[in-house]
């Protein structure tokens, strides 16, 4: 009987990368606090909270695997977050025109039966191209991406944001980095492609 996949998110995007690979599995919300800590970098930060969302959840299962993730988007050395309100949108937007800002993307899967836990850290640069205030609303109003860190929603519209996306794994830049999800279930013993 093959172990139970289980997604600690509460996130729309994650549900949705994740049934990409096919596999069944269950969504539990792991209600954790999520500001990062004092002088904590951004990296460290989606990496120690992918791990937090994990082992939040695992209690709840005796034999599962559970995915935790976080993404954090970094411009000159800061973090920057989902936007309070429209305004923010738009400030967030006009900062990153023309400018490289890396989302940091953390998962961990932790084995419930053993508590093991495996991480990776996956970084997507994204290079903006220089946006107007025009392209700003227009995007605002098309994708609405208030629930997104930096205002970004690169899975439709957004796309069009970007001059170049550099990544190893370009889901990353959803929410889920899904090579390094699939990798990690391998060395787990759950082999995607050999449940397809």
């Amino acid at each position: 009987m093959p172990k139970l996949l289980v997604l600690a998110s509460t996130s729309r995007y994650r549900r949705m990368l994740l049934e990409r690979l096919g596999c069944p599995f269950e969504v539990a919300s792991p209600g954790i606090d999520e500001a990062p800590l004092p002088s904590e970098p951004p990296a460290a930060t989606a990496s120690r909270l992918a791990e937090a969302k994990a082992r939040a959840v695992v209690g709840r299962y005796q034999d599962a695997l559970v995915i935790g993730s976080d993404q954090v988007a970094e411009l000159d050395g800061r973090a920057v977050g989902k936007p309070v309100d429209h305004a923010d949108a738009i400030a967030q937007l006009r900062a990153a025109s023309g400018r490289t800002v890396v989302f940091h993307t953390g998962v961990a899967l932790v084995d419930a039966a053993s508590g093991r836990c495996r991480s990776r850290l996956v970084d997507v640069a994204s290079t903006f191209r220089v946006l107007t205030d025009d392209d700003i609303a227009r995007y605002l109003a098309r994708e609405q991406p208030y629930d997104c860190a930096g205002s970004v929603k690169s899975e439709g519209f957004g796309i069009a944001l970007f001059e170049r996306i550099a990544s190893d794994d370009p889901t990353a830049l959803i929410g889920l980095p899904l090579i390094a999800v699939a990798s990690m279930l391998r060395d787990e013993g759950y082999d995607v492609l050999a449940r397809a």
